[in-house]
């Protein structure tokens, strides 16, 4: 980015709360129905068929505010926010407009620039702050045959068409592509952690949409904003700000004037691309939804719930990098899921040991699950059995390239690693006289070598390392005997 000008990005979250019925019906809000069967009068929109607000939304719509640090409001209004579009069959949303259900929230994560293999520069903590937190119903979704400017047929599925969802809308806090790509991971896992939320953003459970302008460094006035919509991944996320943000530093260098225009992302040609003049909120002619009566919630009713949300993902990545001296890396990528973190803790629990731990669960363990993928709710080794084997490898009863073996066994298996060590005869020798017979049985046997080794060839060392490991299927401890060997060579 130029350094004459700075980017002001604030963020929309759009995220699907993880209810098994829709918002103001009974039909089912699982993604993957057969297009258009998950529908009922209230969710088409027809005539005479009235809302009925599922309890659970609240529930869940209460647990996220809470976890954001937000004011929830002991009364909002429902709203209809009135557009035309063929996935929207009423011809209005029900959202929530200037009463939301809360307000006024932050979170102070950890962010950083990248450099151009994406590591992170350096961390720093940042308060980003949360306008509102608000509910309302997804629309349907349209399909098109090509891009929408092109297509030659479009097609229409009504039944994500009144699934619950929270909006969360940022202040315009970010300053640059990496600060709301960290923001739009934590709010991610913030909502996986309190259970609202699945958040795959490839079914849409959670999408973004980011207003973005710039303006010369130093100025208080912010620039003229292009809303980038149904962003549903982190990397076009990132990639489509920075294109963003070059396009318009570059139009007004050029002495051009940027347009406020909704714009959409094209990832396969790398850039944003014009979609529709950008409506006012007083284009929606929003006025108060007449069949919903205000949404009232007691201070009760909010303690309740904040007595049962879980440890949160920052406060917990926190706790583990502390108390465990993990590094900041280590620690975000521990606590990536609230799943990931219960086993790396139960891990750590059973072996006793917090370092060997947090080595063995982000290589071995992530290796297996990406190579079979799966998620770690599907792991088939239990953190109890994952902790023996480290505590194994830690007291030297096998070595570390053993653990390796054995590891890929448990996973294919699910059996314990005491059994197999026992079926593989895998044990560690580790009595020192045994080793000790073996090393003088290998140096009798390659005299030639050893007469080298005495003249001053200290590179056979290895050799030999090599032949007593041979020699005993890499069972013997190898700090042991590289002792033993060397005061045996030495000698």
């Amino acid at each position: 980015m130029d350094k004459d000008f700075e980017a002001v990005i604030g963020l929309e979250i759009h995220a699907q709360l993880k209810t098994r019925t829709k918002i103001f019906c009974t039909c089912s809000a699982i993604f993957g129905g057969e297009p258009n069967s998950d529908t009922c009068p209230v969710c088409l929109g027809l005539p005479g068929a009235l809302p009925v607000l599922n309890k659970e939304v609240v529930s869940m719509a209460t647990k996220a505010a809470l976890a954001l640090n937000l004011h929830i409001n002991h009364e909002s209004i429902f709203a209809r926010k009135n557009y035309f579009y063929p996935d929207l069959p009423k011809g209005y949303q029900i959202s929530q407009y200037d009463r939301p259900f809360s307000e006024r929230g932050w979170v102070e994560i950890p962010t950083s620039e990248r450099d151009e293999q994406g590591r992170a520069v350096e961390w720093k903590k940042k308060r980003f702050h949360i306008t509102r937190l608000h509910i309302e119903e997804d629309a349907g979704k349209s399909i098109h045959d090509g891009m929408p400017q092109s297509a030659t047929k479009s097609y229409v599925n009504l039944n994500r068409s009144g699934v619950p969802l929270v909006e969360i809308v940022s202040e315009p806090d970010f300053r640059s592509s990496w600060e709301a790509y960290d923001y739009v991971q934590y709010l991610r896992k913030t909502l996986l952690y309190a259970g609202v939320c699945d958040g795959n953003m490839e079914e849409g459970s959670l999408r973004c949409d980011a207003n973005v302008s710039v303006r010369l460094r130093g100025a208080e006035k912010f620039g003229t904003k292009a809303e980038i919509k149904n962003l549903n991944s982190f990397r076009f996320l990132q990639k489509a700000l920075d294109y963003e943000i070059d396009r318009q530093i570059k139009t007004i260098k050029e002495g051009g004037k940027i347009t406020q225009e909704t714009r959409l992302w094209n990832d396969k040609e790398g850039k944003t691309y014009v979609m529709r003049s950008k409506e006012e909120a007083h284009d929606y002619r929003y006025f108060p939804e007449p069949d919903l009566p205000p949404l009232t919630v007691s201070t009760q009713y909010i303690e309740d719930i904040s007595q049962h949300l879980p440890e949160l993902p920052e406060a917990r990545r926190e706790r583990l990098q502390h108390l465990y001296e993990l590094t900041m890396e280590e620690s975000m990528l521990l606590t990536q899921t609230k799943e990931m973190a219960d086993y790396y803790e139960q891990v750590t629990e059973a072996s006793g040991n917090a370092r060997l731990a947090a080595n063995w669960v982000l290589s071995e363990l992530l290796r297996e699950l990406k190579n079979a993928g799966k998620e770690i709710t599907e792991c088939p080794v239990t953190a109890r059995d994952f902790g023996d084997l480290v505590k194994l490898i830690a007291d030297n009863t096998i070595s570390g390239k053993m653990g390796k073996e054995v590891f890929e066994k448990m996973f294919q298996t699910g059996k314990s690693p005491q059994l197999l060590i026992e079926e593989l005869g895998l044990k560690q020798i580790t009595d020192p006289a045994e080793i000790e017979s073996i090393v003088k049985t290998v140096v009798a046997a390659n005299p030639k070598q050893f007469e080298q080794y005495k003249q001053g060839k200290q590179a056979l060392f290895g050799f030999f390392v090599g032949q007593v490991m041979k020699a005993s299927q890499g069972k013997v401890n190898p700090q042991l005997t590289n002792d033993i060997l060397k005061k045996i060579l030495d000698a």
